[in-house]
């Protein structure tokens, strides 16, 4: 039998998504879905080029793993996402009712903490796993945002 992935196994791939939208011009945010073991589902940020203010990485990734499973519902699935959810994907979040959220940074500002959303009761959730590669990578953006 093949031994479990960890966190941070499934995070480096959604750094990967992520990685892929900062190349795209996107903030770079990527997310990942995962059931027993198994990535069925990825995404990553999509506002610009869909000109959609709700194409959020972890509403592709939403989106994808409802269409893989065949119902709305996410029940055994944990979503990994470089940044902390904010108030509209935990939303979006809690009515999947997914059983985890892995997130990377933490969004002071945007992040549904500080926002005051509630996740679904039985939703568990795990933060500042890779934490610093997750930070680095939008800093870096926002740092070439700022000189051009």
């Amino acid at each position: 039998m093949l031994e479990p992935y960890d966190h941070e196994y499934f995070m480096k791939k959604a750094l990967q998504e992520a990685q892929t939208a900062f190349e795209r011009d996107e903030i770079p945010v990527g997310a990942v879905i995962v059931t027993n073991n198994r990535i069925i589902a990825k995404g990553h940020n999509l506002t610009e080029t869909l000109t959609d203010v709700t194409a959020h990485a972890e509403m592709q990734a939403i989106t994808a793993g409802a269409s893989f499973l065949g119902g709305k519902y996410l029940k055994d699935c944990t979503l990994y996402v470089t940044l902390e959810p904010c108030q509209m994907c935990a939303g979006a979040l809690y009515w999947s009712q997914i059983s985890t959220i892995v997130y990377g940074a933490s969004d002071d500002q945007r992040g549904y903490r500080n926002m005051g959303t509630h996740l679904h009761p039985k939703t568990t959730v795990v933060s500042a796993i890779l934490e610093d590669e997750c930070s680095s990578i939008l800093k870096e953006f926002f740092e070439r945002k700022r000189k051009m």
